[in-house]
């Protein structure tokens, strides 16, 4: 949900403009249900403009300046006209802006609007990514029959309930996020981002976390409030759930993917559903965070255009994923791929990582304290995130590391990685956070995937589920594979207090011991789906 976070984008190679000719139609009024305007800028080549496809962003972080000139501009100068439409309360639009609920009213009349205008053709494609994406599917079940594809990038169709886990609770995506829509429209915002995005980092160690709004922003904020009020099991973000319409989607949607990306778990649901339910769909996964979504305008091109054009896009496999390590692109019939076997890779005494299953010994320990957390090192982020040297991270005393001996052959992981640690802390509180990690032979350990776990009767020796990101990844030979096990990943979740006490009201940091098993009786593993003799 950041900004610009389909602006940011990396140089891709795109088809030859047709024209560098653009016209630039602004503040076009379209009228919602309740009486509301919201404004749009329209682009279209200068001559033969009427009647191309369209393509329609629907955005709540502005239509000119840079957006304009990294979306808008690379898809009218090659074959579609664009739409991008201020979302409600946002840079024109009239309304009062409230995150993520009205888009399905909203978008719904939009569509209506633009296919009487008379400069429309026949076809649009619904493209964008994150918020952008999240718009798409409020209006996918229900989509008329000039809609012809949808492109959805870095998002998912429930946007905000994976940051809302309580048993997993996200403190950076949805208090950053909120604190920069409060204030993206005040004067000179742009050149404050740098200085806005720092003051809200500041802000995340605010305690009580109700306060978080007045820290970062300088006023209160319903939504930020809500975001620490209310779990994701909560009534109170139904309306932002979408996840029931997917499976009634009627036109090919291609989903572009990251696997650093914020929303990956939730874009890997909905690509399945499709998958389920008999969809033309295909998925693309890169090495990509949030704000690199390199294949975004490409396959607005590929896929969206030739729908539009009443053509078949060039024929591919359903799936194609990046595999990290490996470095290269690999295309399978489904998400998560067959011909990957789970395998459990046990945490052993001294630091070891192995397949066998561990003999007796004494469990490891360590202090947790929330005074000074353990802190998030690249990963999953919605700016800073993604693959770095974990050194210092792991030299910390409050995280544990287990690491196999040197691989013989490549080990190759592609799906859903998980683990299960025997855990006991002194609180009843508590969080148990894993990250895979690929050891080079200079013995420089970089990120994979991860995963954290929040626990309630933690002070009783238990199995800890853990669910990481899906990953596609190549273990080559002569590196090693690592698991850490801390206790957090400070800013991307919140601090585990120690008390119990709710997010939004917590005063009181705890500090506590936590002991970490593996012997025969209790059997902590890591279990990555390994490809298998006969796989890929």
């Amino acid at each position: 949900m950041s900004l610009m976070s389909h602006v940011l984008q990396r140089q891709q190679k795109l088809p030859e403009p047709r024209t560098r000719r653009l016209r630039a139609d602004r503040n076009l009024r379209v009228p919602m249900r309740d009486g509301v305007d919201l404004l749009a800028d329209r682009w279209a080549p200068r001559d033969g403009g009427d009647g191309l496809p369209t393509a329609l962003i629907r955005s709540p972080y502005g239509r000119s300046g840079l957006f304009a000139a990294m979306v808008a501009r690379p898809l009218a100068e090659r074959g579609y006209q664009v739409l991008i439409q201020s979302a409600r309360g946002t840079f024109g639009s009239g309304g009062v802006m409230d995150p993520l609920r009205q888009e399905r009213e909203d978008g719904l009349d939009t569509l209506d609007w633009v296919i009487k205008e008379p400069w429309f053709g026949e076809a649009l494609v619904l493209f964008g990514a994150s918020y952008m994406g999240l718009v798409q599917w409020a209006v996918a079940d229900s989509l008329p029959p000039q809609v012809k594809a949808m492109i959805p990038v870095v998002t998912e169709s429930a946007l905000t309930r994976e940051f809302l886990r309580a048993d997993g609770r996200s403190l950076e995506v949805p208090l950053e996020w909120g604190a920069m829509v409060a204030t993206q429209e005040r004067p000179l915002a742009l050149l404050r981002m740098n200085a806005q995005t720092k003051r809200s980092a500041r802000a995340l160690r605010t305690l009580p976390l109700s306060e978080f709004d007045v820290a970062a922003v300088g006023s209160r904020s319903q939504y930020l409030q809500d975001a620490l009020a209310h779990d994701a099991a909560d009534p109170h973000w139904d309306r932002l759930d979408h996840t029931h319409r997917v499976a009634g989607t009627s036109v090919p949607v291609s989903s572009v993917a990251g696997w650093y990306d914020i929303f990956l778990p939730g874009q890997l649901r909905d690509f399945r559903i499709l998958q389920d339910a008999g969809r033309t769909a295909r998925l693309t996964v890169g090495p990509w965070t949030h704000t690199e979504p390199v294949a975004a305008t490409s396959e607005a091109l590929d896929f969206g255009l030739a729908y539009a054009r009443g053509e078949e896009p060039a024929e591919r496999a359903p799936v194609r994923l990046f595999v990290m390590g490996e470095g290269e692109w690999r295309d399978f019939e489904s998400w998560p791929p067959a011909g990957y076997e789970p395998q459990r890779f046990h945490l052993q005494a001294d630091g070891g990582l192995a397949a066998d299953l561990p003999v007796e010994s004494a469990p490891d320990e360590y202090r947790y304290d929330p005074a000074d957390p353990t802190p998030a090192a690249g990963g999953i982020s919605i700016s800073s995130g993604g693959r770095v040297e974990n050194s210092a991270l792991e030299s910390r005393p409050d995280v544990l590391t287990y690491t196999t001996e040197v691989l013989e052959e490549d080990v190759e992981v592609v799906g859903e990685v998980s683990a299960e640690v025997w855990f006991r802390s002194s609180l009843a509180h508590a969080d148990v956070f894993v990250r895979l990690c690929d050891v080079d032979p200079e013995g420089r350990s970089f990120n994979v995937c991860d995963g954290l776990v929040s626990l309630t009767g933690a002070d009783a020796l238990s199995p800890a589920a853990v669910t990481l990101w899906p990953t596609a990844h190549r273990f080559r030979r002569g590196h090693r594979i690592r698991v850490q096990v801390s206790s957090g990943a400070f800013p991307r979740f919140a601090r585990n207090t120690g008390t119990g006490e709710p997010l939004a009201s917590a005063t009181t940091l705890l500090a506590a011991d936590q002991t970490v098993h593996h012997d025969p009786e209790h059997p902590s593993a890591v279990i990555l789906p390994v490809r298998s003799a006969q796989g890929g």
